[in-house]
C-alpha cells in the first residue's frame, strides 16, 4: 500500500477525508521535492502494475476549454497525471487502485486533485504511449482555489451486502468507499461479504462507463480503511 510522503501530516484515513474534486486551480507552481515524491511513487507503481503512469508538469493546453464534451469547468489546470496502460478491464481497476493512491499521495503533500475522463485534450509531446497502450484517463493537479466540497454520499447500505452479521473492519472499510470518487459520483458498484471474511467487489449497470476505474478506486479505499483486518479478495 501507499508510501507517505515525507512532508506528509496526514494519515490516509484522513486524507480520504479532506479530499474533494477540485476543478479551479491558483497559479502557483509545485515545489520540486513533492513532485519528486510523486515521480518516485509513479515509478514505484508502475514497476507493480505494469501501467505507464506519467507527470506532466507546466502544461497548461490540455485543459484550455475547447473540448467537444464538458463536464464540470475547469481553470488553471497545469499539472496533470496521465494514466495509460493496455486496453482490458484489469488495466482500468489497475488506474482506479493506483491513480488513488497518487491521489490520496497528493493530498497528504497539500495538493489538490480531480479525475478527469473526458474533458481535456490529448497534447502532442506532453507525454508519449507505448505501442498498444491508451490513456483511460487523467487526474488534474495542483493548488484549488478552494479545497472542494463533499459530494452526496450514497446510503451505507446501498453500497454492499452481507451473508454474515459485518464486523466493525468491514464498516470502517465500507465508510471509507462511500467517500470514494467516482464518475459523475454514480458508485455503481456492490461490495459482497462473504463467510471466512472473503470480500467482492462487483460492477452495476452503468450508461456512463468507468465502473473497472471506479472499482479500483472504491477498492483502495477498502483497503485503507479496513487497516490490519485480516480478508481476501475474491
Amino acid at each position: 500500500m501507499l508510501r507517505l510522503g515525507r512532508e506528509s501530516n496526514l494519515t490516509l484515513l484522513e486524507a480520504i477525508r479532506a479530499r474533494h474534486s477540485v476543478r479551479r486551480y491558483i497559479q502557483r507552481p509545485i515545489e520540486v521535492s513533492k513532485l519528486d515524491i510523486l515521480r518516485d511513487e509513479i515509478i514505484a507503481l508502475n514497476a507493480t502494475s505494469g501501467l505507464d503512469i506519467q507527470l506532466v508538469t507546466d502544461e497548461p493546453r490540455a485543459f484550455d476549454g475547447s473540448t467537444a464534451f464538458s463536464y464540470g469547468k475547469f481553470s488553471g489546470v497545469e499539472n496533470y497525471i496521465v494514466m495509460a496502460g493496455p486496453r482490458d478491464s484489469r488495466a482500468e481497476l489497475q488506474v482506479g487502485l493506483y491513480g488513488e493512491q497518487l491521489v490520496l499521495l497528493a493530498q497528504t503533500l497539500g495538493l489538490n486533485s480531480c479525475w478527469v475522463g473526458l474533458t481535456y485534450k490529448k497534447i502532442p509531446g506532453a507525454f508519449r504511449l507505448r505501442e498498444g497502450d491508451i490513456v483511460h484517463c487523467v487526474i488534474a493537479l495542483g493548488y484549488g482555489e478552494t479545497q472542494g466540497v463533499q459530494h452526496k454520499l450514497r446510503p451505507l447500505e446501498k453500497l454492499y451486502e452481507a451473508d454474515v452479521v459485518p464486523p466493525d473492519w468491514f464498516i470502517s472499510a465500507m465508510e471509507a468507499v462511500q467517500l470514494a470518487p467516482s464518475a459523475i459520483n454514480q458508485q455503481k458498484y456492490i461490495f459482497l461479504l462473504h463467510r471466512e471474511s472473503l470480500v467482492e467487489a462487483l460492477p452495476r449497470f452503468s450508461l456512463v462507463g468507468y465502473t473497472e476505474i471506479d472499482i479500483g478506486i472504491a477498492m483502495c479505499h477498502f483497503e485503507i480503511g479496513a487497516g490490519d483486518a485480516h480478508y481476501k479478495w475474491v
